[in-house]
């Protein structure tokens, strides 16, 4: 029988526990399976987390989406034709984070968060991961202050209060990005922190709004988050959650700000490509079946946080897409039914020259009034119901009949306030502004005047109002309500400048 020396014993067991390391090792790293379509199939990664970030060779990052038993589904953030299979994947142990801070306000970045406006890098040691918990109900309060957009049509009818979220929705070409981009202009005043994040816009659209808000002194307060078309899918996906995580340094420090989603229906689009490349089961439309779950874990983030939290908040403003303005399709119903109301954008009133094309039947804001100036409250619920009116009775008036002076007033009335709802691009107004002329809309100030003078009218009215009543917006200002004295000083005004206006028309039409 052969003797088995100590030494021996121990020399076997110091090889063993040297050995021991690089087995436990083994489920660190794995390898590609199969590659194709931005997606790549792995072995061996046995403890990797759903929304792990994984390391490829070439410094190429991926995301681990689909685990199953035998091998993981992970979508690759970057060009994979470097790739092949057979290579290295090793884990990092980290949840995909991006770049937060002051230093992001006026770059543009990509999906990742990384600068590609060719001004350096930016400076911030600030992580916030992509994907986080939206606050408890606890942790929040109701919307109680306005977030204005500088538009008549919105601010007065549909008020957007801050941490709403406020669906923009309508067919291509009708103006929706257009109304958030004066909500952008418009916040430079509001002490608002915006964020525009564009999912699968053209590059030469995303180039041209930035130029714009460059050009209107915005980018000042600006993050733009682009994730244009020619990228791939899974960077449209992280693309509008990236953009949230931005806005939710400046929530979580007590600060307000707005995250834009231009647009989900995209967005949605690339979801449903990824999910049918990593084999999961299509639904209605082809979308997988949690692409409800998808846009409600993102927009549950924006909120108002309570007193105890800071009292920051973060709106946001989705836009979808709809064709041949059908709001009952899948994915604008879903985010509907997420959101706290939704603006509505028509086609037919944007090609009759009502812009913003703002449907006002069918928009509404869930948190309505209790958000707004009480000033804008006062003047804004009469105008709605004018309004209302006003359309049941254009319906009625199309057929010709012989109508009563009160019918015919009320659609004078009515085509005047229609036509004082418009507003050139890029020109938001103050709230002072804006409950100044509708006031003088509601009040019957502009019925003695033609609908084609009525644009001049206001243009007059703001300047006459600044130079020559400069005390009564202050106080307005001030009270921010129409108490006795201040309709009384604000009839005053308008009669004296009415009877200017009337005069400089009939100078007009003597010369």
């Amino acid at each position: 029988m052969a003797q088995i020396k100590a030494d021996e014993i121990s020399q076997i067991l110091r090889e063993q526990i040297a050995n021991y390391d690089s087995k436990v090792k083994v489920d660190e790293v794995g390898t590609i399976i199969s590659l194709g379509d931005g997606i790549a199939r792995l072995h061996g990664l046995d403890k990797v987390m759903a929304g792990e970030l994984l390391s490829f060779p070439h410094g190429i990052a991926g995301l681990a989406m689909s685990l199953e038993e035998d091998q993981v589904g992970c979508v690759l953030l970057g060009d994979y034709t470097e790739l092949s299979e057979g290579d290295e994947v090793k884990r990092t142990g980290k949840i995909l984070s991006v770049p937060v801070g002051e230093a992001m306000i006026g770059r543009v970045v990509n999906a990742l968060a990384a600068p590609i406006d060719g001004k350096g890098p930016i400076a911030t040691t600030d992580f916030l991961p992509v994907e986080r918990l939206a606050p408890g109900i606890v942790d929040r309060q109701g919307v109680r202050e306005p977030m204005a957009t500088g538009i008549k049509a919105i601010d007065s009818m549909i008020p957007i209060g801050r941490g709403q979220r406020e669906l923009i929705i309508g067919d291509r070409q009708t103006g929706k990005t257009a109304v958030v981009l004066d909500t952008i202009i418009n916040s430079a005043k509001n002490d608002l922190i915006c964020i525009y994040c564009a999912i699968g816009q053209k590059r030469s659209s995303i180039a041209q709004v930035v130029q714009t808000l460059t050009e209107a002194g915005a980018m000042g307060h600006t993050i733009i988050v682009a994730a244009s078309a020619s990228e791939p899918a899974p960077l449209l996906y992280l693309a509008p959650y990236a953009a949230t995580a931005l806005g939710e340094f400046f929530r979580d420090s007590g600060r307000h700000a707005l995250v834009i989603y231009d647009d989900l229906s995209k967005h949605a689009m690339a979801y449903r490509e990824i999910s049918l490349l990593l084999r999961r089961p299509p639904g209605r439309e082809a979308y997988p079946g949690d692409v409800f779950y998808l846009h409600s874990r993102l927009l549950e983030r924006s909120s108002k946080m309570s007193d105890k939290n800071g009292g920051g908040s973060l709106t946001a403003l989705p836009i979808v897409e709809t064709q041949a303005g059908d709001v009952s399709a899948y994915i604008p119903t879903n985010v509907i039914s997420i959101t706290d109301g939704q603006i509505f954008l028509e086609t037919d009133l944007f090609n009759s020259g009502v812009r913003p094309a703002v449907n006002v039947g069918l928009s509404v804001s869930r948190v309505g009034f209790s958000a707004a100036i009480k000033a804008v409250k006062q003047v804004g619920s009469t105008l709605k119901l004018d309004l209302a009116q006003y359309r049941e009775l254009a319906a009625f008036a199309q057929f010709g009949s012989d109508l009563d002076p009160l019918t015919q007033k009320q659609l004078s009335r009515g085509s005047r306030l229609t036509e004082l709802l418009k507003q050139p691009q890029f020109q938001p107004l103050t709230w002072q502004q804006q409950v100044i002329i509708l006031f003088a809309g509601t009040q019957g100030y502009l019925d003695q005047f033609q609908v084609s003078d009525i644009r001049a009218f206001e243009d007059g009215l703001y300047s006459y109002l600044s130079s020559a009543q400069s005390a009564l917006v202050d106080d307005l200002s001030k009270a921010k309500q129409l108490t006795d004295d201040i309709k009384k000083r604000l009839h005053d005004a308008l009669k004296e400048y009415s009877e200017n206006f009337k005069a400089s028309l009939s100078d007009k039409a003597k010369s």
